[in-house]
Parts: structure tokens; sequence; C-alpha cells
């Protein structure tokens, strides 16, 4: 009975995926500086963004951002916006499209483009000896996107 009850709650999910396409960082819809269209079809996970903004090796938001929902994370910054009342000041489009290029709205911003993986200016390899190679790959996943947005909306 177990096994069954897995099995199908397998199967629920991996049909539910099949539905939501994941948009691709070179096909994402841009509206003005928005992205009205989720890039996964999932709802995102709060208590996952709420992580992937704080953890170093991830987002790492608190970096550059001050968010008091997470003051146990120390050394937050100061070069962006405060990102408290973040739900109330951006919709979900807006915050998306900030996360995957804010240059699209703040030409002069120092914020990464955390779902962009062409476009860019690089030093060759005879100038650095270390020059990229090979595709580039997005800062975040798609669905990582999602849950920073998720959780940037609770904070109202």
């Amino acid at each position: 009975m177990k096994r069954t009850t897995i099995t199908l709650a397998v199967l629920v999910a991996g049909l539910g995926m099949a539905h939501a396409e994941t948009v691709a960082p070179d096909n994402v819809v841009w509206n003005e500086g928005t992205i009205e269209q989720s890039l996964t079809g999932a709802p995102g996970n709060a208590t996952e963004g709420a992580k992937i903004a704080s953890t170093k090796s991830m987002g790492n938001c608190v970096a550059c951002h001050e968010i008091s929902d997470l003051a146990d994370v120390p050394f937050q910054g100061d070069v962006g916006p405060l990102l408290d009342g973040a739900g109330d000041r951006w919709t979900e489009g807006e915050l998306r499209g900030l996360l995957v290029n804010a240059k699209m709205t703040f030409e002069d911003t120092v914020m990464p483009a955390f779902y962009r993986t062409s476009g860019f200016t690089r030093l060759g390899k005879a100038y650095t000896g270390k020059a990229h190679e090979g595709e580039v790959q997005p800062l975040l996943a798609a669905q990582e996107i999602e849950d920073v947005i998720a959780y940037l909306m609770t904070l109202k």
C-alpha cells in the first residue's frame, strides 16, 4: 500500500512537471522591464528563497541589500535598496525582471544578472589568462529565481 501511494505521488508530480516548461534565459519575454510569465510555471518556495537570498554561495542578496527578516545573517550590505517591504513596492513581474537582468530597468546598476547567459563583454584569454570557455550558466536556476521572488513577496 505504501509503495503504491509513493508511486502514485511521484507519477502525479511528474505529470505536473511535464506541463511546466522552463523558459531558457535567451527566451525570456520582457515587457518594459518586467517579466510577467513565470520562468518555470511552478510556484516559488519562499523558504528556499530566503535560503538563496542569505547564502553566500547562492544568490547572496544580503551582500548588497539589508533584509530585516534575515537579521541573523551578519554583514548585510547597503549598496542596494533595503528589501523590507519589497512585496509592497514591486510586483512579481518587476522582481522577476530585476533578478533576471536588472540592467534592463536600471542601466547603471551593479546588480548581477542572475538569469542571463549571453551578451557579455569579456576580456580574452591573452589578457587575463583565465577567460571563461564554453557555455555560460546562469547564476541562479529558473526555479531558484521563482523561489527568491516568492520570498521577496512575503516582505510586506
